[in-house]
């Protein structure tokens, strides 16, 4: 697929998309909103893709919705353009393979969301994060969705109704992201984590992110049964009979994602 708002690059076990308005500080226009989705169930499809990068083109990492978009729509115009600004929350979380936000300078508004929707999110020390649709008269709810329950009430409702910015550091402490690292080590780093990645059982990581999320819907009685039920399903696997044996053996595994 040829597209116009993103690249898409492989590089073995690796696909990259990449967010490329540097011109509009990739912004998430309806087109981009699009290609992203697009991109991502392609990376996912993809046989010999083990784990997804998104970053930015430019400056900056992103800094929400293009605004030049809002003006002049219906209720109902409205809800079907916000929904295709957050699909990337459903997209991600649905997919088997884990992805990585890898962020400078700014993730504000739906970059934030971008980077709290990811699996995993390593930043430079620089950068900086804020849900800021407050301060246009709008609301970061979408942003805040996936975050709400770990940070708290409070600090909940001081990013929704603030929009102050939030540093590196305190996102890491608030358990945001996963790592901060000098702004010239970002790749370098990040692929260092997809490597780790990259490194253990494709079966267990696929079966391990569909436990994180399908259990977030059900009550806890629910969640240790449907724990024991994907462990038991994950002992039957070739991948698990390998990795038993080469620690027995004391060797390497060799990972067949079976």
């Amino acid at each position: 697929m040829v597209y116009e708002t993103v690249m898409v690059d492989r590089d073995g076990n690796i696909g990259t998309i990449t967010l490329n308005r540097p011109e509009r500080f990739n912004t998430f226009s309806s087109e981009l909103a699009r290609e992203l989705n697009a991109a991502l169930a392609d990376l996912d499809a993809d046989g010999s893709i083990r784990v997804v990068i998104v970053k930015g083109a430019g400056k900056v990492f992103s800094t929400g919705i293009d605004i030049t978009e809002y003006p002049g729509k219906t209720t109902t115009e409205y809800q079907e353009w916000i929904s295709l600004m957050e699909k990337m929350h459903i997209t991600i979380a649905g997919m088997k393979k884990p992805v990585i936000a890898m962020a400078h300078k700014y993730a504000v508004a739906n970059g934030a969301g971008l980077l709290f929707a990811a699996d995993f999110a390593i930043v430079s020390e620089d950068t900086k994060i804020g849900t800021t649709a407050i301060n246009v008269g709008l609301l970061c709810t979408g942003p805040i969705l996936p975050i709400a329950d770990r940070v708290g009430k409070k600090k909940a409702l001081e990013m929704l109704l603030s929009g102050d910015m939030i540093d590196a550091r305190e996102a890491l402490a608030l358990g945001l992201v996963n790592k901060v690292v000098p702004v010239e080590k970002l790749e370098e780093e990040t692929l260092a984590f997809a490597g780790r990645l990259i490194a253990k059982s494709p079966t267990a990581i696929r079966m391990g992110k569909e436990f994180y999320y399908n259990m977030q819907e059900m009550p806890l009685s629910r969640r240790f049964a449907y724990s024991v039920e994907l462990f038991a399903r994950l002992c039957t696997t070739e991948d698990a009979r390998e990795g038993v044996s080469a620690f027995l053996e004391k060797r390497q595994p060799v990972w067949k994602g079976k």
